[in-house]
């Protein structure tokens, strides 16, 4: 299958639209309609409904959008193996929620990794935690780096980091009795921490910022009145410096950091040496 008509694809599935996806592309809109119309002609099926103004995915085109998706991250990937050189002969893919990749000292534990395996190639790749147990089992990525490991016989499990999650606001004499009256900010640390998050009932409201990300959450929580539960060694300086403060009697939620790999990876022995590098600084020098 050509490569190229599941990328035209995605991209009009993103842009709901043929002229911004051709613009997007650098295509003409014939272009675009053509590269659908072929790949509709090899699958027999309408991958999108054609109205004036509403472009959308059939019930089709919505399941042949992860099959796209999953196709083009293993074809990027194969290339790139393919193409490793005599200097670089080992390639590992690390999949991460987004927030993970802004914590200040995971580059720290990047550069112990070239350190310790001479020849490595690395990816790193945003991942959905939703979709991370799919990925380690399709290998599209070899290790994940989650706070919520699956609970799966084949999957190999390693804790490298403990952090805490504190609930701050940028008003002194902030308590959780007066939660109420500030806006939340909501980010997604996983199952375990929306269960505990619903308990207490101060924080019962529709957050006004709901976030993947925790420097963007910071910057808000900085800068309008508001509250949120971020790792502690994030607001650590914010707080030492006066602009955020920890909110009385609110509790603190323990979370945990995990490598997490599948056994039967063809790479067990380059994952091992992997897993083996001590994070050491990560999260500690945030």
């Amino acid at each position: 299958m050509d490569t190229e008509l599941l990328k035209t694809f995605l991209e009009v599935a993103k842009t709901r639209h043929f002229g911004r996806a051709a613009d997007n592309l650098y295509l003409t809109q014939s272009a675009v309609s053509f590269r659908i119309r072929q790949l509709e002609g090899q699958l027999g099926n309408a991958l999108f409904s054609r109205q004036r103004g509403n472009v959308h995915l059939t019930p089709a085109g919505e399941r042949m959008q992860p099959y796209a998706e999953a196709i083009l991250q293993t074809w990027g990937r194969a290339k790139q193996d393919v193409a490793l050189s005599d200097s670089l002969n080992a390639q590992i893919s690390i999949g991460a929620s987004a927030m993970f990749w802004e914590f200040d000292g995971i580059s720290d534990w990047i550069n112990r990794l070239y350190s310790a395996i001479p020849g490595l190639a690395l990816r790193v790749e945003s991942v959905p935690r939703q979709s991370m147990a799919k990925r380690l089992f399709d290998k599209s990525i070899d290790v994940s780096l989650t706070c919520e490991p699956p609970r799966i016989e084949s999957m190999q499990v390693k804790k490298v980091r403990e952090f805490q999650l504190q609930l701050v606001c940028n008003k002194p004499n902030c308590t959780l009795a007066n939660a109420k009256e500030m806006p939340l900010v909501y980010l997604d640390w996983g199952t375990r921490f929306s269960v505990e998050h619903g308990r207490i009932s101060e924080l019962d409201k529709t957050p006004i910022l709901h976030a993947h990300s925790s420097k963007m959450a910071l910057e808000y929580i900085l800068n309008s009145p508001s509250m949120g539960y971020l790792p502690s060694p994030v607001v650590a300086q914010s707080v030492e410096e006066g602009n955020l403060f920890v909110v009385e009697g609110a509790p603190v939620m323990e979370q945990q950091l995990f490598l997490v790999w599948s056994e039967d990876n063809e790479k067990a022995e380059l994952i091992a040496s992997m897993v083996d590098v001590p994070f050491s600084h990560l999260i500690e020098s945030v």
